[in-house]
């Protein structure tokens, strides 16, 4: 007689079943949540060596070999981000300490103030699909909408259409280093954040300018930037946004099937999951932030056993940004998404 060491979760999937988020992590492996000191500092040790490769490759190409080495540069620089992400969700080290030091010099050099991001990302898990609360391409009520002033209506329907891509960045200049959107008693840590990349542009942009002239910040600074918030805007927009995944209002909201079944999945290039550390193996980052990035996958992989075809996955593609970005802009209350188009012919 033999006994089945597999776990039978088979009435979790039952449609009768109320799913608590408690029991969808309690389905993991242990080893999904176990920090790995070596694996973290090799994946910094890596992410800063392809760092270094890229600018190497900028300094070395030729102009009509420029963009190329700009993608994988700015490619290359959102790993950075997304071992800040690990900081921030305290899933890097052990230490806060250590959390906190790494996340501010891996944040330092895209501008990005560490504990700015980390507070407001926060909410966003905590809210995920929440109307009015969660803060991360939430779409926008109609009747908000239709007041807006002139600048702000064209900045939304533009970063909702083709130019997707802006997004990133207004986000990070309207929102970031501006004290009122913070509680007074994070002030004193935003502070500090925004300090350190004050800094930092203060002793870097000099010395480009200095040593290399304006065709050289924007060769080895802006470009790369660029490209690291279009993989921003790209990344967070697909995360949580198709035609048919519904926000919804504060009273209807359940937070298991927000993350679990309000999260995307979404295959990118190899070398491009390599360079950003597997952030898109999403969902089982939003059932638990604890776990590390390089754990997403074992944790994906056991997610996919039990719910499987439930989940959504998707492989990236300019067909899936174009579906994205053509119908999901305004609220729909019953359809989840109306397009700026459907809503004007009403």
């Amino acid at each position: 007689m033999t006994v089945s060491l597999t776990p039978d979760y088979t009435t979790l999937t039952s449609p009768d079943t109320k799913l608590r988020l408690k029991d969808i992590i309690k389905t993991l492996p242990r080893e999904c949540f176990q920090k790995d000191m070596r694996k973290a500092w090799t994946a910094v040790v890596v992410n800063v060596l392809m760092v270094g490769l890229g600018y190497w490759s900028i300094a070395a190409s030729p102009w009509f070999l420029l963009p190329i080495a700009w993608i994988f540069t700015g490619t290359a620089l959102t790993g950075f981000f997304v071992i800040g992400h690990d900081c921030g969700h305290r899933s890097f080290a052990q230490r806060k300490w250590v959390n906190d030091l790494v996340g501010h010099i891996f944040m330092a050099p895209l501008i990005y103030p560490f504990h700015c991001w980390r507070i407001g990302h926060n909410q966003h898990h905590n809210h995920t699909n929440k109307m009015d609360v969660d803060n991360a391409w939430q779409p926008w009520r109609t009747e908000v909408y239709d007041n807006l002033d002139p600048i702000t209506k064209t900045a939304y329907t533009t970063t909702r259409g083709r130019l997707w891509w802006l997004a990133s960045i207004l986000h990070w200049a309207l929102v970031h280093f501006k004290l009122s959107n913070y509680k007074t008693r994070d002030h004193g840590k935003v502070k500090l954040s925004i300090a350190v990349v004050v800094a930092f542009a203060a002793i870097v942009f000099p010395a480009l300018f200095l040593t290399v002239g304006v065709w050289g910040f924007v060769k080895f600074w802006l470009m790369p930037w660029l490209v690291y918030h279009f993989w921003m805007s790209t990344f967070t927009l697909v995360h949580h946004t198709l035609p048919d995944i519904q926000f919804k209002e504060p009273e209807e909201w359940d937070a298991a099937q927000a993350q679990l079944f309000g999260t995307v999945h979404c295959d990118y290039p190899k070398w491009v999951e390599f360079l950003c550390h597997d952030i898109n193996v999403h969902i089982p980052h939003h059932l638990s932030t604890a776990i590390p990035s390089y754990n997403l996958r074992l944790a994906d992989s056991s997610l996919m056993k039990i719910w499987g075809s439930k989940l959504r996955r998707y492989q990236f593609s300019w067909g899936l940004m174009k579906e994205i970005t053509d119908q999901c802009h305004l609220y729909h209350p019953e359809e989840a998404y109306q397009s700026f188009k459907s809503y004007a012919g009403k």
